[in-house]
């Protein structure tokens, strides 16, 4: 049974599961959203958000905090900078997690993990027409093949 263990264990060892946490939120702060797995994507979320609600405190102390968790000097930059002034102002939720399909080749469950305050999907459509109620289905329909376009398009540059 699974009662009381909230850690999320990946059958790796821990020095492992922290450099794989550690740069894929590296990565998230640089690109603002990131391809995973769902397993990873949670166990991402659960480390993220402290990180991202320490640097609300701009002292030399979170500083080198937040520096320690991420070990990228351009990521810790990134997360001080006006770009993230929105995010600061949140109270917490600073990611979403949407469920794209799985993958080809072991059929996990692939996501999108995002910053909330970066998305320019909804960005767009909400700032260039009026708001009409449709139903849920066509948006999210829309933005998964948004999402599996962009994902079409980074494999094949990954590719060449």
């Amino acid at each position: 049974m699974n009662h009381r263990k909230k850690k999320i264990l990946f059958g790796i060892k821990v020095g492992h599961k922290k450099s794989i946490l550690s740069n894929m939120s590296s990565s998230l702060i640089k690109n603002k959203h990131i391809f995973t797995t769902l397993s990873k994507a949670k166990a991402l979320k659960r480390y993220i958000e402290p990180i991202i609600t320490k640097s609300k405190i701009n002292t030399t102390h979170s500083k080198r905090i937040i520096f320690s968790l991420l070990r990228d000097k351009y990521a810790v930059a990134e997360l001080f900078t006006k770009s993230f002034e929105k995010v600061k102002q949140r109270y917490g939720g600073y990611t979403r997690i949407i469920k794209i399909g799985y993958r080809l080749g072991d059929i996990s469950k692939i996501v999108l993990l995002e910053l909330l305050d970066f998305n320019n999907i909804d960005q767009h459509n909400s700032s260039s027409r009026k708001k009409i109620r449709r139903s849920k289905n066509k948006q999210s329909n829309k933005l998964v093949e948004i999402i599996k376009n962009n994902i079409n398009n980074n494999q094949k540059k990954e590719k060449l």
